[in-house]
Formats: C-alpha cells, structure tokens, sequence
C-alpha cells in the first residue's frame, strides 16, 4: 500500500507531504496507481520549483518527501497553497477509486 501523508502546520495550511510504500497494483512498470502518484509528487515539486523556490525534497524507490520551507511560506504563500491543496485533492481522488492500494492521512 502506498502511504500518503500530508503534513500541515498548527493552523491547517498543508507544508508538504511524505509517501512510502508500493501499491502492489500491477507489477513495477505496470502500476497505474503509483504512476499517478508519482506524477503528482513530481508535478508539486516541479511546479513549487518554477513558481515559488526549491522546496526540501527528496525521494528513494518507495518513498518521497516534499516540504515547503518558512522562505517559501513567507515569499510565496498564495502559490504554494494553490499548488499543494492541489495536490492534496489529486491524491484524495486517487485514494476515493484505489482505496485498496493508496492511504491518505493528515498529520500536524
């Protein structure tokens, strides 16, 4: 199962997420469902990058986190919070048709 946490701050803005895990799906270069999840985390890393500044990010087979830093929250804060709510509702949406293979948690 893929796990997706979505780091938010004392006050519900969303900072960043963190996922771990294999859908198990499809075999590895088959899996639709961690297709769409990379493409997601990938698509917010990317879009930060250009719009707003790098954020702390990195990613393993199996896992990636992506996190926006008080710089970024402090310059560009409309920006990261269009893009990461975003994301959020992409990742909700993949969860709402493969529930069996993709969990989605809020955490502080």
């Amino acid at each position: 199962m893929i796990n997706i946490n979505i780091v938010e701050d004392e006050f519900g803005f969303v900072r960043g997420f963190e996922i771990s895990g294999h859908s198990g799906y499809a075999p590895m270069g088959k899996d639709i469902v961690c297709a769409a999840v990379s493409a997601l985390a990938y698509t917010a890393v990317g879009a930060i990058e250009d719009m707003c500044d790098k954020p702390l990010w990195e990613s393993s087979d199996g896992y990636m986190k992506c996190i926006i830093t008080d710089d970024i929250v402090n310059k560009n804060k409309d920006i990261a919070k269009t893009i990461l709510d975003t994301i959020v509702i992409g990742f909700k949406q993949i969860e709402l048709s493969y529930g069996k293979y993709v969990r989605v948690v809020r955490r502080s």
